[in-house]
């Protein structure tokens, strides 16, 4: 019981994150921040890199993660493990209201550089603006559900430690190929983490 009273606090405290974030967003408080950051990492990363970062878009999207948060639930074996999809759809409800209540638009199309010829339907659901990420949402939730796991498991500490490592250059890789292609802003990638986070330490209460 104390170990979910945790879990539940860690998790309100990301959400309270988030919130003031949101309001900091709204605010208008890091334009300056995100541009220059956009512009630094696009003047950084050559086009070469590109097509392999645009790949990282068709894997956060949402038939993939949610396919893969389906798969772990299915591989455990317990009906109280698909009730982890409360707190992922949960998350993206916030995202929804974030994306309403904050106007906040992307890049400009001068900035974006996805170039691959292939999107998910849910990549077209556009509202306008792009507070918060829902792709950072996404990867942090889904790896923080894996690094839990990962601790959980009976793996030897080498192994534990060489996964958790492959968890933050996926995590490194994803959030930075968001700026770097132009489909996010800093603080949108920020607020999505904020998000992310929040969902999956209450999801520890079914795993």
């Amino acid at each position: 019981m104390k170990k979910k009273l945790v879990w539940i606090v860690v998790s309100f405290l990301f959400l309270a994150a988030f919130v003031v974030f949101t309001f900091l967003v709204k605010e208008d408080v890091f334009n300056v921040i995100d541009f220059d950051i956009t512009v630094r990492l696009q003047d950084n990363l050559p086009v070469r890199f590109d097509s392999f970062l645009s790949s990282f878009s068709l894997v956060g999207s949402f038939e993939i993660l949610g396919g893969l948060i389906f798969f772990i639930a299915l591989l455990r074996k317990k009906i109280l493990s698909f009730f982890v999809f409360i707190p992922f759809i949960g998350a993206h409800v916030f995202e929804i209201i974030g994306k309403a209540f904050v106007h906040h638009p992307g890049p400009p199309f001068m900035f974006f550089r996805y170039n691959l010829g292939f999107l998910f339907p849910s990549s077209y659901v556009q509202t306008g603006s792009s507070y918060p990420s829902g792709h950072s949402l996404r990867t942090v939730f889904i790896s923080v559900i894996f690094f839990y796991l990962i601790m959980k498991s009976k793996l030897k500490n080498p192994s534990k430690v060489f996964l958790i490592g492959l968890l933050i250059i996926f995590n490194g890789v994803m959030l930075v190929s968001r700026v770097s292609l132009g489909e996010h802003w800093t603080s949108d990638v920020v607020g999505g983490a904020l998000l992310g986070a929040s969902a999956a330490f209450f999801s520890f209460l079914f795993l």
